[in-house]
């Protein structure tokens, strides 16, 4: 073991050695305090752990566990996390700005603070509410200031099935028919969303006005605007359509199982 120890030692002083020859290193070296004719690997350890010693400071300690919490805002993988350790590695700077009296540190950092705090707001505000929307709130009061007025009257046809869609409404009075389903939509219900999915941008149904009232309508453009700038409506609109498209499931499997009752009543009344 001391053999070893031994080799280790004398491989290291001879690299030390080539490296003091190079005017660069040794000019480290002496800034360091060290001789650059004279140097061993003890001399540079010793030295080395006499300046961490030295430099061991409250206010280097903090700057050091701010470093740390900013390295792990790089290692993260979501906002949330990623904002507290910002927040935290900040608070550890203006720590250190204030005690080591660096002035321009202090500033900067004490800005980032509330910066990142609203941040860190915003983003617990918007999980909250996509939590809120998965629960089944399906409210959407928030986007009626983007949308337009319209009134329709008994017998009018907002829109058929296959014409090109543009546009998506939300009823506000009056009642509404979905003919090939015979559906009735009451005030509050969205329709023509699943034309802003399809491919081809094509209305999937027919909507006829049963009594007069008025609806409110978006343009797709508009909604593909506000579809990425705000992540909660994304979100929403991607669990509304899942329950729509559920619902109409949930419809067909009602139909085809009373066919199924329907067509042996008929065989046994019609034998032959």
């Amino acid at each position: 073991m001391n053999v070893s120890s031994a080799d280790l030692s004398t491989a290291l002083n001879r690299i030390l050695d080539a490296a003091a020859d190079n005017l660069r290193v040794a000019k480290i070296l002496v800034q360091l305090g060290l001789d650059p004719n004279n140097i061993t690997y003890d001399a540079l350890f010793n030295r080395l752990l006499e300046l961490v010693l030295a430099n061991i400071t409250l206010a280097n300690m903090f700057a050091l566990v701010g470093a740390i919490f900013f390295v792990a805002t790089l290692l993260t993988h979501t906002m949330v996390p990623l904002r507290v350790a910002n927040m935290a590695g900040c608070a550890f700077f203006v720590g250190f700005g204030a005690l080591a009296g660096d002035v321009k540190t202090f500033l900067l950092y004490l800005l980032l603070l509330p910066i990142n705090a609203v941040r860190l707001r915003q983003m617990l505000t918007l999980v909250k509410k996509a939590r809120t929307a998965t629960e089944g709130d399906m409210s959407m009061e928030w986007l009626k200031p983007f949308m337009t007025q319209r009134r329709y009257r008994k017998g009018d046809t907002l829109f058929k099935k296959g014409d090109a869609a543009n546009e998506m409404f939300l009823t506000v009075t009056g009642s509404f028919l979905v003919t090939e389903i015979g559906v009735t939509l009451p005030p509050g219900r969205l329709m023509g969303e699943l034309g802003f999915l399809s491919p081809d941008n094509r209305r999937t149904a027919t909507v006829e006005c049963t009594e007069d009232g008025h609806v409110l309508t978006i343009t797709y453009e508009k909604l593909l605007e506000i579809y990425f700038q705000n992540p909660q409506f994304g979100y929403y609109f991607l669990v509304l359509t899942s329950h729509r498209l559920l619902e109409n499931i949930a419809r067909l499997e009602t139909i085809v199982a009373s066919n199924k009752v329907v067509q042996p009543a008929v065989a046994e009344a019609d034998p032959g």
